[in-house]
């Protein structure tokens, strides 16, 4: 890459307006948020601001003690805050690609490390799924978004959307890999012994997610967190 002048970088990597949408990217790594009232961001993901922006710690109670337990049990991965105010924020989370998805009324299901903000009419809902044998550090935890607004979700690397359908039959996926799925999909979880034979007891693979019916499934060409056995 040629040397560049001071003032060609500054002009180069200076904030650009493409769109009037609440939501833009400004790389594919960094999100701008034109704030004017609320949305909800994940927790410390924060890289600038600019203007009267407020941030405040999801209340513990203020999605219900349902919620609550269940971020007691997911840690950290699902902790949002709440941003405020007239300006401009600047989000980010470890480098990962970000996808901007327009809910008109649908709803879909998103691992919870990988919401990175949504405008205020969008609901979220915490899920989990049923315990097996082996649990997944992170990975049986996930939002329920659905309603009217801009999602902002990440990824490692660029997401893969493969159709789920009866015809076909049923997509088995790795849990740590997997980033979301359609609203009318209800996975469960299964254990492939041949695979933890093969692979030795402590593989992710030898657990993986199905998914069947009619709509899609979001992986990644990434696994984000390690299988571990339950206590």
């Amino acid at each position: 890459m040629a040397v560049r002048t001071l003032q060609q970088f500054v002009a180069a990597s200076s904030e650009k307006d493409v769109t009037g949408e609440a939501f833009e990217l400004e790389s594919p790594h960094l999100l701008e948020v034109r704030l004017n009232g609320l949305v909800w961001a994940k927790a410390g993901s924060m890289v600038a601001r600019l203007g009267g922006v407020k941030f405040t710690r999801q209340g513990m109670l203020e999605q219900g003690l349902g919620t609550l337990l269940k971020k007691m049990a997911s840690g950290e991965g699902l902790q949002l805050m709440k941003v405020e105010g007239q300006g401009r924020v600047y989000l980010a989370d470890k480098g990962k690609k970000i996808t901007l998805l327009r809910l008109a009324g649908e709803s879909i299901y998103v691992n919870g490390n990988d919401v990175l903000a949504v405008e205020a009419g969008i609901e979220s809902r915490i899920t989990m799924m049923r315990k097996v044998a082996g649990m997944l550090s992170g990975g049986l935890f996930n939002m329920r978004l659905s309603g009217h607004g801009i999602v902002a979700i990440t990824s490692h690397y660029e997401p893969l959307t493969l159709p789920v359908t009866r015809d076909t039959g049923p997509v088995f996926t790795d849990p740590n890999a997997t980033v979301a799925w359609s609203g009318g999909l209800t996975p469960e979880i299964v254990t492939d012994i041949s695979l933890g034979t093969l692979l030795g007891r402590g593989s992710g693979e030898s657990v993986q997610l199905r998914f069947a019916g009619e709509g899609w499934v979001v992986v990644q060409p990434y696994e984000e967190s390690t299988l571990q056995r339950a206590h």
